[in-house]
């Protein structure tokens, strides 16, 4: 058998009733998220919303990136580019989220880091967690990729796409009992 190329994989999936993420060398299947990964996620999207700065904009997620020889559904996404609105990939983004979820976490903060990394586009990914307000980004800076832990009141700061945006807002109306926000 061989090995499946990422235009093959568009070809196949775009056919698909479910949503899939390729790695390079296989397909994986998209499973919903919680109640809380939604709120999360929609915070996020509606608080960018707000507050971009044209031509930037930003997406939930269910729009496509290729990174690294993968296809990925980042739980948003914000580029700068100009798009063709018939297109379910966005190109060249620019900064990437991610709601960190227990079955998904490893990939999120090793694998898919490393891919967008090696994105020269991407110039931020913001890891949120679910079980606390908090993320961990990760910045371009040259050859660097330097990482920020955010944690209480603290600014989710993205000058590529000229927005800042207070952590409480995106998590507002979420419920962390005391057991997970003392863990």
């Amino acid at each position: 058998m061989q090995p499946m190329t990422v235009e093959a994989f568009l070809a196949w999936e775009r056919g698909q009733e479910l949503r899939h993420e390729f790695d390079g060398a296989r397909i994986v299947a998209m499973n919903g998220g919680s109640l809380r990964h939604s709120v999360i996620a929609t915070n996020l999207v509606e608080a960018l919303g707000r507050r971009s700065i044209r031509p930037c904009r930003a997406f939930r997620g269910d729009v496509k990136i290729l990174v690294a020889g993968s296809v990925r559904y980042p739980d948003a996404v914000a580029t700068c580019s100009r798009l063709d609105d018939r297109s379910d990939i966005v190109l060249n983004p620019v900064v990437v989220f991610e709601v960190l979820s227990p079955s998904t976490a490893v990939v999120d903060r090793l694998v898919k880091n490393a891919e967008y990394r090696s994105t020269p586009s991407i110039q931020r990914y913001a890891m949120l967690e679910q079980g606390r307000m908090g993320a961990t980004v990760f910045a371009r800076d040259g050859d660097n990729w330097l990482s920020l832990l955010l944690i209480g009141d603290a600014m989710l700061s993205m000058p590529e796409i000229g927005v800042e945006i207070p952590l409480f807002e995106i998590y507002r109306d979420v419920d962390f009992p005391a057991s997970e926000a003392d863990d």
